[in-house]
């Protein structure tokens, strides 16, 4: 996902500016590779910063979760024992056997607190969501290298119908593949969910070229 948002809004981008430039009488291919150089830094920026704030926000509220358990334990641990045993009946196993097996877990504080944070609140306590920096960079890494796709021409080319239309085959092409990718999880089509997403693609960069232009006449 994280590539496909990197490629369709620096595709838009870049379409969008072609638009105006074009109709503003200003076609310069550089100008379009500083604008996709541009915002695939500051989408990807953002993306990072904004999974960093995500992840680092629900560590803080799993550890508080859990700090909470850790004082609930220390003040009722008989509660916190029956609380569990009640967990594992509801799963299923006989009173007498969630009894002795709570008992025995709540021998240990430490085990005591790690049961109830996974069983009772979902949580890992060693993971705790996952690194807030290694999803951040993932991020930052999955949306640069979608945004860099409908760029690439203009490294090479000046801005013409050609190098247009490299760039929007390559950002096809890109979310073909990225479309087809998630077929992978949710068993669909390959063909249907490769054409859905370029068609998406082809829509949207349709829309803000054609936004761009109406910009670029008036600025123009």
């Amino acid at each position: 996902m994280g590539a496909n948002d990197g490629l369709v809004s620096n595709f838009c981008l870049v379409m969008g500016m072609a638009g105006a430039t074009e109709a503003a009488g200003a076609g310069e291919s550089r100008v379009l590779l500083m604008t996709g150089i541009a915002g695939l830094l500051a989408g990807a920026i953002s993306m990072a910063l904004g999974e960093w704030l995500s992840v680092q926000s629900s560590r803080e509220l799993y550890e508080r979760q859990i700090n909470l358990e850790k004082d609930e334990i220390k003040a009722n641990p008989m509660e916190e024992k029956e609380e569990l045993s009640l967990i594992y009946q509801a799963k299923g196993m006989p009173a007498e056997e969630a009894d002795r097996l709570a008992e025995k877990i709540a021998a240990n504080p430490a085990g005591l607190l790690d049961t109830l944070s996974r069983e009772e609140l979902g949580i890992d306590p060693e993971e705790l969501g996952g690194s807030a920096w290694e999803a951040a960079g993932t991020s930052f890494l999955l949306f640069a290298i979608g945004a860099i796709i409908p760029v690439i021409p203009f490294f090479f080319l000046p801005q013409n119908t050609a190098s247009l239309g490299i760039s929007a085959a390559l950002s096809m092409t890109g979310l073909f593949a990225l479309g087809a990718a998630t077929t992978l999880m949710t068993g669909k089509s390959v063909w249907l969910s490769g054409l859905r997403q370029a068609i998406f693609g082809i829509v949207a960069s349709a829309v803000t070229f054609a936004i761009g232009q109406v910009i670029g006449v008036n600025l123009g």
